[in-house]
This record gives structure tokens, sequence and C-alpha cells, in this order.
């Protein structure tokens, strides 16, 4: 009887991974290693006080000087105030602008609707260009101001497309719940549409605080005052056209560039952390439709 017990004891059957699954992976992580490698370079350049070419590990003379002199700055401080402004507003006016458009675009009922999300797909693939787009702003008297680098951006089709499949995702009775209990339109966006939608607006709202933060094609375009440049035309100023803080030349011009432009990303190397889980089930949910 013991040995029959002991036959019929369970034993659990090895798992096989794939062969596709192991290629899978180390695939991903020879990627992840070659995109590592220049972010590794800059940072490690950037603590580095006799910093060149070449690829180091680590820092061969540490020093935090190039970040002194990169944060102490004062001609910096009005460029970092005004990238939070364009980036805070931009990105609530994106999200305003992504959330009621894919809203108006699942009002089955709507007529021209098929119209209206064609004709905001054509402009993915075709736009007015440079220069109409300019003489446009200036027509309007938009450029040497804020608006003129907010407004561009924050119509995003590609923005409002996710939203709007996301918006398809959440089940028809609960629109339907919220129309026989008199619910009117702009009640069931507000009361039941948004506090589902956590998860694509930190998604979206990502997407273009990261477009707002990085932009200096517009600001480069649109604005010739100096006081109203943002931090990244600053930085760029810095780092291409040799603007750099004077030192007693302890420091090599090589460590600056690179400090300033660790500077640039790290609000978003904090931010992202903490959005990272919704980012991923906005997109996810934003892109796959049962």
């Amino acid at each position: 009887m013991e040995d029959n017990a002991k036959k019929a004891v369970y034993v659990k059957p090895k798992t096989k991974i794939a062969p596709f699954a192991i290629f899978n992976t180390i695939l991903f992580i020879i990627i992840s290693i070659i995109i590592l490698i220049p972010i590794w370079k800059v940072l490690m350049d950037s603590f580095d006080a006799t910093s060149g070419y070449g690829l180091k590990l680590w820092p061969q003379r540490f020093t935090l000087g190039a970040y002194k002199m990169v944060v102490t700055r004062s001609d910096l401080y009005l460029p970092f105030l005004i990238s939070i402004v364009v980036t805070v507003a931009g990105s609530f006016l994106g999200l305003l602008l992504s959330t009621l458009g894919a809203y108006v675009l699942i009002q089955w009922e709507m007529p021209g609707r098929n119209l209206f999300s064609w004709m905001l797909l054509f402009t993915m693939l075709f736009s007015g260009g440079m220069i109409p787009t300019y003489v446009v702003m200036m027509n309007l008297h938009l450029t040497n101001t804020l608006w003129s680098v907010i407004l561009p951006l924050a119509i995003n089709v590609y923005n409002l497309v996710l939203m709007r499949n996301f918006f398809e995702g959440i089940p028809a009775s609960l629109y339907e719940s919220a129309k026989l209990d008199g619910c009117s339109p702009m009640g069931i966006f507000f009361k039941i549409v948004l506090p589902l939608s956590k998860a694509a607006l930190a998604a979206i709202g990502l997407m273009f605080a990261v477009t707002y933060w990085n932009d200096y094609t517009n600001f480069k375009i649109y604005i010739t005052n100096n006081r109203l440049f943002n931090f990244q035309m600053k930085l760029r100023a810095m780092v291409m056209d040799s603007d750099l803080p004077g030192d007693d030349g302890s420091l090599s011009p090589n460590t600056l560039q690179n400090a300033a432009v660790i500077v640039a990303i790290i609000p978003f190397m904090i931010l992202y952390p903490f959005c990272q889980d919704y980012f991923v089930q906005g997109v996810n949910a934003g892109a796959v439709k049962e």
C-alpha cells in the first residue's frame, strides 16, 4: 500500500519553454543593451571632468561641477519655467480636444460620423506644410506668442484615434443605462466615460507632455523673442553653439554638454515610473479591440 501511495504522488510536469520565446528574450536583451549604451556614455561623461570621445564604463575623474554650473545658471530659470507652462497647458488642451473629439466620434447616430473620421485620418497622411502653417500663424497674429507652440501640437489625430478606440471598449450597456436614467450626453462623458478612462488619459497625457517638453522645431519657427525661448532652445545654444558657462578650465566642454542633456531628460525620468502602469494599460486598451 505504501508503494502505491508513493506512486500516486502528483509530480508537476515540467514546463517547456518555446524556442521562439527564448529567441525573443535574447533579442530584446540585445536591443535594450544597444539602447542603453549611448545613454550610459552620456551619463558617465556628465560626471567625468575629462570626458571626451570613446566609451567609458566609469568616470576617470568624478565631478558634479557640470551639474552645478547648469543648475545654477540664472538665464536657464525663465526657459525652464516656460517649458513647464507650455507642457502643462498644452497637455491639458491636447487631452481636452482628444477626449471631446473621440467622444463625438463614438456617437453612432451622428450623421456624417464616418466622413469626419476619414477627414481626420486624411490629415495624418497629408498636411498643409510648414510654410502655409506659418502663414496661418502670422495672419492670426500668433507668432512670438506661446499659443503658436501650444495650438499646433494640441490637435493630434493619432492620440484622438487611440482615445476613440478606448471609448469604444467601454460596454454599451453603461451608455444605455445612463440614458435611461436621464443623463445628458455631457453628463455621461463626465460621470461615466472619463472616470473609466484614467489609464488612457495617463498614457495620452504622457505622450502630449513629452512632445511639448521636447519641442524645439515650433519654437525655432514661430518664436524670435529670446525671452520666450523654452528650456530646449537654451540647452541647444549651450550644446551646439558653445554658449557654455564660464569656468576655471577644470571641466571639459563635453562634460557640460552631457550634463545639459541629462538635466533635460531628468523630469520625465522621474515622472515615467509613476505613470508606467497606466501608460501600458492605456496603450493596450486603445490598440486591442475584442
